[in-house]
C-alpha cells in the first residue's frame, strides 16, 4: 500500500511539471540561466561571436580560392594578413594622437570645471548686484513693519559647491582614463585569440561542418541545412562586407574634410566616426559629442567649434537616410526601437564590445530566423517599420 502511494505521488508529481503554470516558470529559468551564462562567460563568448562573423566574411574568399586550387592554409594565412594589416598601420598612425588625447582627459576635465566656476562666479556678481539694488530701493522706500518678520540669515557663498563639482569632474576624467587604459590588456588577449580562432576556423572549419552534417542524426535534411547555411553566410558576408564599405567611406570623408578645414587630428576623428558607426543612432550621437569636445579644444567656446560635429552631421544625414538605405534595401530594415533596446541588452551584458556586435549578431538571427521559416511573430517584430 505504501509502494502504491509513493508512485501515485511520483505521478502526480510529473504531471504538475507539464500544467502551463510549470511550463512557464521553466521557460523563465531558462531565460535567466541564458542571461547568466552570457554575462559571466563573456570573456570566451566574445572572441566566439568575433570569430564566426569574421569568419562568415573571409569563407566565400577562402572557397574561391580553394576552386583555384590555392590550399586553404595558404588562402587563409594570406587574407587574414590582409585584414589586419590595414588596421595595424591604422593603429600605429593613430596611437600618438590617441595617446595625447587619453592624457588631456584630466586636462580638460579642470578646464570644464573652471568654465564652471566662471560662470558660476559671474551669476553670482549678478546677483549679488541685484540683490543690492533691491535692498536700496527698500530703503528708500522707508520703514515697514513686516520687515521685522524676515530672516536676516546670510546666503552661504557656493565656493564649497564649486570645489566639490570639480573635484568629481577632475574625479571622473581620470577614472576614465584608467577604466580605458585597465581594459587594454583584456581586449588584446581577446583580439590575438579572435585571429588565432579565425584561422584555423577558416582552415578547418569546413571539414568539420561536412562531418556535421553526414554522420550526426539530428540533421534530418541535409541538403535543406547546407542550402540554408550557405544563403545566411552569403548574405550576412554581404551585409558585413556593405556596410563595412560605407562606414569607411564615411570615416574617410570625415577625415578629409576635417583635414581640409584645418582640424587637428582629422584621421583620428575619422577612424572613430567609422568605428562608431557600426552602432546604430547612439553611436552617431557620441561621434557629434566627441567632435564638439574637439572643436571646443581646439577652437575654444566660440562658434566655430561647433564645425567639426556640424561637418559630420550632414555626411552622417547623407549616409543614414540616403546611401544606406539604398544600398541594403528594405531586405535589411530593422525596427529602430528594437535596435535601442538590443543595443542597450548587449551592452549590459558584454559592455562596449557587445555593443559594437550588437547589430551583426541581430541581423544574423533576423536572416536565420527567416531562412528557416520560424518565429514568423519575431520576425515581424523584427521588421516593424516606423
Amino acid at each position: 500500500m505504501t509502494d502504491t502511494s509513493d508512485n501515485q505521488q511520483v505521478l502526480d508529481g510529473g504531471a504538475n511539471l507539464k500544467t502551463p503554470t510549470a511550463m512557464k516558470s521553466l521557460q523563465w529559468l531558462l531565460i535567466l540561466a541564458v542571461f547568466y551564462t552570457l554575462y559571466f562567460a563573456q570573456s570566451l563568448l566574445i572572441p566566439i561571436v568575433f570569430t564566426v562573423l569574421t569568419a562568415l566574411l573571409l569563407s566565400p574568399l577562402v572557397n574561391f580560392f580553394k576552386k583555384l586550387h590555392i590550399p586553404r592554409p595558404i588562402s587563409a594565412i594570406v587574407l587574414l594578413v590582409m585584414l589586419v594589416a590595414p588596421f595595424s598601420f591604422l593603429g600605429s598612425q593613430l596611437a600618438e594622437p590617441a595617446q595625447r588625447w587619453a592624457q588631456l582627459v584630466p586636462k580638460l576635465s579642470v578646464q570644464l570645471s573652471e568654465q564652471i566656476d566662471s560662470m558660476n562666479e559671474a551669476f553670482s556678481k549678478h546677483e549679488t548686484l541685484a540683490k543690492k539694488q533691491a535692498d536700496e530701493s527698500k530703503e528708500g522706500s522707508g520703514f515697514s513693519f513686516f520687515d521685522w518678520f524676515k530672516s536676516e540669515t546670510p546666503k552661504p557663498t557656493t565656493d564649497l559647491e564649486q570645489s566639490v563639482v570639480k573635484e568629481h569632474i577632475k574625479q571622473g576624467g581620470i577614472e576614465m582614463l584608467l577604466s580605458v587604459l585597465g581594459a587594454t590588456p583584456t581586449f588584446i588577449g581577446q583580439l590575438l585569440a579572435s585571429l588565432i580562432l579565425i584561422l584555423f576556423l577558416l582552415i578547418f572549419g569546413p571539414s568539420l561542418f561536412s562531418v556535421f552534417i553526414n554522420d550526426f542524426p539530428i540533421v534530418k535534411n541535409k541538403k535543406r541545412t547546407v542550402y540554408l547555411v550557405t544563403k545566411i553566410q552569403q548574405t550576412l558576408s554581404q551585409y558585413i562586407v556593405t556596410i563595412s564599405i560605407i562606414n569607411s567611406a564615411l570615416g574617410l570623408s570625415t577625415a578629409a574634410i576635417l583635414y581640409f578645414l584645418g582640424v587637428q587630428d582629422a584621421l583620428l576623428w575619422g577612424a572613430l566616426v567609422a568605428l562608431l558607426n557600426f552602432v546604430p543612432y547612439v553611436g552617431s550621437v557620441i561621434s557629434l559629442v566627441i567632435l564638439c569636445l574637439a572643436g571646443t579644444v581646439q577652437y575654444g567656446f566660440e562658434l566655430v567649434a561647433l564645425m567639426p560635429s556640424g561637418v559630420f552631421l550632414t555626411l552622417n544625414i547623407i549616409e543614414s537616410q540616403f546611401i544606406t538605405p539604398a544600398v541594403l534595401g528594405r531586405n535589411m530594415q530593422v525596427n529602430p526601437l528594437v535596435i535601442i533596446l538590443w543595443l542597450l541588452t548587449l551592452g549590459w551584458l558584454w559592455g562596449i564590445l557587445g555593443v559594437l556586435l550588437a547589430v551583426p549578431i541581430l541581423v544574423c538571427i533576423k536572416l536565420t530566423i527567416a531562412q528557416i521559416g520560424i518565429l514568423p511573430h519575431w520576425l515581424k517584430l523584427i521588421e516593424a517599420k516606423g
